[in-house]
């Protein structure tokens, strides 16, 4: 029964090895600084232009007054923000970007701008893209590798977008502040298709985590009740023990 057991692990795994259709694709995950251009000599307001496929965008203002607001819009696509964005020791949730959750986790909020006290934080984070990896590496499910490459292919065409982002320093009216030679930086991670390659197991490694498994399943088969009877067993001998040195009376 054992030999079967490991046998049928073994075949499991050689079939997910070769017939796995799912394929793993790899993103160039590039941190582009942004060229940033004043609209005016005088305003603390910026913009510039991008068009890729982008995830992460943080926008960060120095020198920043007390109670102003950083301001950033985008014109051409809505994106994503909450002030947790981006610090793993909080909990919140992008994908369940709707209300019925919040009461539940924190959830991003999509619209075209978002805004951030900067007594809160001098820096403003938000996601474009929540179909792209945020890591740089994907998957997918196809039927050959000729699809996955299209299917990704096409996932990076269809986030890009020819968006105008406009950067400003607000004060507590919403009145954009003028320019007091504050430092202004704005970073984005943007993805372009490196290559597809198809999710394979390592049978062996599989294979030993299996047997592993296996003999530690027989392990705890075979001790628990051979811990119970050698219990059973000494009581027995103990209870024998105890009425052979009891008296009659």
């Amino acid at each position: 029964m054992g030999l079967m057991l490991i046998f049928t692990l073994g075949y499991a795994v050689h079939s997910n090895t070769i017939n796995s259709e799912y394929y793993g694709y790899s993103t160039s995950n590039e941190e582009v600084s942004a060229n940033l251009i004043p609209e005016n000599n005088t305003s603390a307001y910026w913009f510039f232009s991008t068009n890729s496929a982008i995830t992460w965008i943080n926008t960060t203002i120095e020198g920043g007054p007390e109670g102003s607001i950083i301001y950033v819009e985008a014109i051409g696509t809505d994106w994503y923000h909450t002030p947790s964005l981006g610090m793993p020791e909080r909990d919140y949730s992008c994908k369940e970007n709707i209300k019925d959750y919040s009461d539940i986790i924190e959830t991003c909020v999509s619209s075209n701008f978002h805004e951030i006290s900067i007594d809160d934080s001098n820096s403003l984070i938000g996601l474009v893209s929540l179909e792209l990896p945020l890591g740089g590496l994907g998957y997918l499910q196809a039927d050959s590798e000729i699809q996955a490459e299209e299917e990704s292919e096409k996932l990076i065409i269809d986030n890009k977008h020819l968006i105008t982002w406009k950067i400003q320093l607000r004060d507590e009216s919403g009145s954009i502040l003028e320019n007091q030679g504050f430092s202004v930086h704005v970073n984005y991670t943007q993805h372009e298709l490196i290559s597809v390659e198809k999710f394979v197991l390592d049978p062996i490694q599989e294979s030993i985590y299996s047997l592993a498994t296996l003999i530690g399943c027989f392990a705890l088969l075979i001790i628990l009740p051979l811990m119970a009877y050698f219990s059973a067993s000494y009581k027995e001998q103990n209870d024998e023990k105890v009425r052979l040195n009891t008296p009659e009376i």
